[in-house]
């Protein structure tokens, strides 16, 4: 059995299941996967998500608006903290520092990032983190709130070893995605080989970055099969050793909400 730790299966193309989310949700099931946690990027959608998996006590949900939402409903701590005082909530985010989409000062972007590790140290959930093209920044401001004090997750972690390393370090784990499988993705798989065992995730972040040989397609939570793959070659183990150890790894860091 697998985990998903990051999917936003409200952005799913459920074309393939004649629109019904419930199929998914069947065919999901019967690939393998045990549980999926729903990420959320804005305010605004999070209701309607909040409602879609309130049917389905395998699926938990995070808080959070991303880095690059921008022109919508801006965070503070106190409305995240409102939102996140439900059991069906384990962690804050998505949130963090993104310097490829957006330009110009950004001041607004580590803000944001700011209240987001506020509101998790006020409620004591964990942080899912992303970051590109700006990892000494997010590893920056991560120090200088103390966000080692709730942790979390750098999810779709794309960096070096360097910055997995201060990640760990910051009481944060690592979480591979498709992005591990691709034919260039050298520096990551490296990651992967040295991570250790009890600090490393699998997901999919569905329906985006689907994996080889399904790459430019749309991604789905069952696909995170083909993630604990690579990740078990890299590692050298079996499949099911990788499937059990972030199991074990997913429940520690959300719990079973």
């Amino acid at each position: 059995m697998f985990i998903d730790s990051h999917a936003h299966l409200d952005r799913l193309d459920l074309k393939p299941f004649g629109g019904d989310f419930s199929r998914f949700m069947e065919e999901a099931g019967a690939e393998g996967v045990e549980r999926m946690l729903c990420v959320s990027i804005n305010l605004e959608a999070y209701p309607a998500m909040r409602a879609l998996i309130e049917p389905y006590s395998n699926v938990s949900v995070s808080v959070g608006v991303h880095p690059n939402e921008t022109g919508k409903e801006e965070p503070d701590v106190d409305c995240l903290a409102e939102l996140a005082d439900d059991e069906r909530v384990v962690a804050i985010g998505e949130t963090g520092l993104d310097y490829f989409r957006s330009e110009g000062d950004l001041t607004w972007q580590h803000e944001r990032f700011r209240t987001h590790i506020r509101a998790a140290k006020r409620i004591g959930k964990p942080l899912i983190v992303h970051t590109r093209e700006s990892r000494a920044d997010t590893l920056r401001i991560l120090e200088e709130e103390g966000a080692g004090e709730v942790g979390g997750v750098f999810h779709c972690f794309t960096e070096d070893w360097d910055t997995a390393r201060r990640a760990l370090d910051l009481n944060f784990s690592i979480s591979f995605s498709g992005i591990v499988t691709f034919r260039t993705a050298e520096t990551i798989q490296d990651v992967a080989r040295k991570v250790p065992d009890e600090r490393y995730l699998l997901e999919t972040d569905s329906p985006y970055l689907a994996p080889v040989p399904l790459r430019g397609k749309p991604n789905y939570p069952f696909h995170v099969r083909r993630v604990a793959g690579m990740v078990a070659e890299l590692r050298g183990v079996p499949v099911a050793a990788v499937a059990e150890r972030t199991m074990r790894n997913y429940y520690a860091l959300f719990g079973n909400g």
